[in-house]
């Protein structure tokens, strides 16, 4: 079952793209198949061509939007990284125990399956598979710092603050909030590639929440809270 989340709009920092894919139909499609293609070839055999030629379009008129399939990357993972911040929000709205907050944040973080965006231009479930599979190549690069300093990261820093906050919101004087959040963060996508590529490197089992429990136990035991599993 699904439950959609609707109005989400979202915010990618304006040195990602050359020119706003959001404002067109051509830029609509670029992103809609680009999921598609990155799903289906990974990441490293996709290229601009590759895409041109599935949307009957030029390669030049893609480079118009994007000045390279990485920075395409960045704001795909840019896209994610703010919707799942959207939901965290919409989820703790009226919620006042950061316990709950927190339980809720890490359900969202490794429990994607439940959750649609009503999104017409992206399949989100296409774009777990990128994320979980890909995102890391966003920033694990040579040019990680100038990106960084021209605000490209800024969606995924801005997840990690809003969780981080919860965090201190239980535990003021706990020092680590940032890296326990990246922690659980990426090891849920290491565990979900593992799941289906590197089986022998995690415990997840088909039809079990695996992930969710091992990371809800990590997090809890880290933070001395005591809740049931």
């Amino acid at each position: 079952m699904y439950f959609v989340l609707s109005k989400f709009e979202p915010k990618i920092h304006r040195t990602i793209y050359i020119k706003d894919p959001a404002t067109s139909d051509l830029g609509r499609k670029i992103l809609k198949y680009s999921v598609d293609l990155i799903d289906e070839l990974g990441f490293e055999e996709f290229n601009f061509r590759k895409l041109g030629k599935h949307i009957h379009s030029t390669e030049a008129s893609i480079y118009r939007y994007f000045d390279s399939k990485h920075k395409l990357l960045i704001y795909l993972s840019s896209w994610y990284w703010g919707w799942i911040e959207y939901r965290l929000t919409f989820r703790n709205a009226n919620i006042n125990d950061p316990v709950q907050k927190l339980t809720k944040a890490v359900e969202i973080l490794a429990d994607f399956v439940e959750v649609k965006s009503d999104s017409e231009i992206l399949d989100t479930h296409k774009l777990f598979r990128i994320i979980f599979s890909e995102s890391s190549k966003a920033y694990l690069i040579k040019d990680v710092d100038i990106l960084n300093k021209d605000g490209v990261y800024y969606n995924y820093k801005q997840l990690v603050s809003a969780v981080s906050d919860i965090i201190h919101e239980i535990n003021p004087t706990y020092p680590y909030p940032h890296m326990l959040t990246t922690t659980v963060i990426e090891g849920i996508h290491h565990q979900m590639f593992f799941s289906l590529h590197l089986k022998s490197l995690t415990d997840r089992k088909e039809g079990e929440h695996s992930i969710l429990v091992f990371y809800k136990n990590l997090i809890f035991k880290q933070l001395n809270i005591k809740t049931e599993l």
